[in-house]
């Protein structure tokens, strides 16, 4: 048994992850090097930054347009997060947004969050819909704004600094769990076929790829399909939103991570009849939102993974 003091690193970085510290991890060389939250949310790096290292951060479900007492300012916390994302002590090569941009899918709504995201500090923004970003048009609104280049109905891949990266929608066809399709999953077919086995792969959805809580919908009912399609690399991470708090999972060479929110807390699973907003005392919520930094430097087996809150 692991006494209080005497955690492994990894231990230490799922601990730290659960209760939101502010410390910032990347991989360099195939050791964890951390960047210690100063005064004022300002980072003071523990160790030189070291070049090649790839560095992204995932926001998610900012749900721009939400009004009620779980948040009453949604806007203000979405433009702390980014603020956050500013000071964090180096320029993220890119930014994911990984789904609810919206909270009614309207053009206001659309193009508010498309004007916040372009106070990012950072040479892309990338985006996948959510179930939020989708409602009475199957996300066509969404498309017009965001889905530039996309495939199908909003997917895409790319590669930087030798780890592939894949987008996939699993908002549009929601009866009770996320769902893909055919043509999404021929895609996913034919975009890994061309990688090597030992490519790193990261993999962005919405809704989870794995059983979190299918009751709630929190999973993808074909989600089998593409994981079937993944077993042959050696690392995969799959980061996805939708459940507004953290979760880590690994199955074999998969693990899964879900994020937190900007807007408002979601119950853990099955500790309330619905994932409803969540109000708590206006000086906790902040602690419940946050942001996630990614780093990993090539030729690494993981990505380090760091969750840090807006309080």
């Amino acid at each position: 048994m692991t006494g209080e003091h005497d955690m492994t690193r990894r231990q230490l970085i799922r601990h730290a992850g659960w209760f939101g510290g502010a410390v910032v991890l990347t991989v360099a060389g195939g050791e964890v090097v951390s960047h210690i939250a100063g005064p004022r949310g300002t980072v003071a790096e523990a160790a030189a930054p070291t070049t090649g290292a790839l560095r992204f951060v995932q926001v998610s479900d900012s749900h721009i347009g939400f009004h009620g007492p779980a948040n009453l300012d949604v806007v203000g916390s979405f433009t702390e997060a980014i603020d956050q994302v500013n000071t964090l002590g180096f320029r993220p090569d890119f930014v994911m947004h990984s789904g609810d941009l919206t909270h009614l899918s309207t053009a206001g709504q659309f193009d508010q969050v498309r004007q916040m995201l372009t106070r990012l500090r950072t040479d892309r923004v990338f985006t996948v819909p959510g179930e939020h970003d989708s409602i009475g048009d199957a996300g066509r609104a969404y498309r017009q704004t965001f889905g530039a280049g996309t495939l199908g109905d909003g997917w895409y891949s790319f590669d930087t600094h030798g780890v592939h990266f894949v987008a996939l929608v699993n908002t549009l066809s929601l009866e009770k769990l996320g769902h893909l399709g055919t043509e999404q999953i021929d895609f996913v077919r034919r975009d890994l076929a061309g990688q090597s086995s030992d490519t790193p792969i990261v993999v962005f959805s919405h809704i989870p790829l794995f059983a979190m809580y299918p009751r709630w919908g929190w999973s993808t009912d074909d989600a089998l399909k593409v994981i079937a399609l993944l077993r042959r690399f050696s690392s995969v991470t799959c980061l996805n939103g939708h459940v507004h708090q953290l979760f880590t999972k690994t199955e074999g060479n998969i693990t899964f991570h879900s994020a937190t929110t900007t807007a408002y807390p979601l119950p853990k699973p099955g500790r309330a009849p619905a994932p409803t907003p969540q109000v708590v005392p206006a000086r906790q919520l902040k602690a419940a939102l946050g942001i996630r930094t990614v780093g990993y430097r090539r030729g690494d087996r993981e990505l380090a993974v760091k969750d840090r809150r807006l309080a």
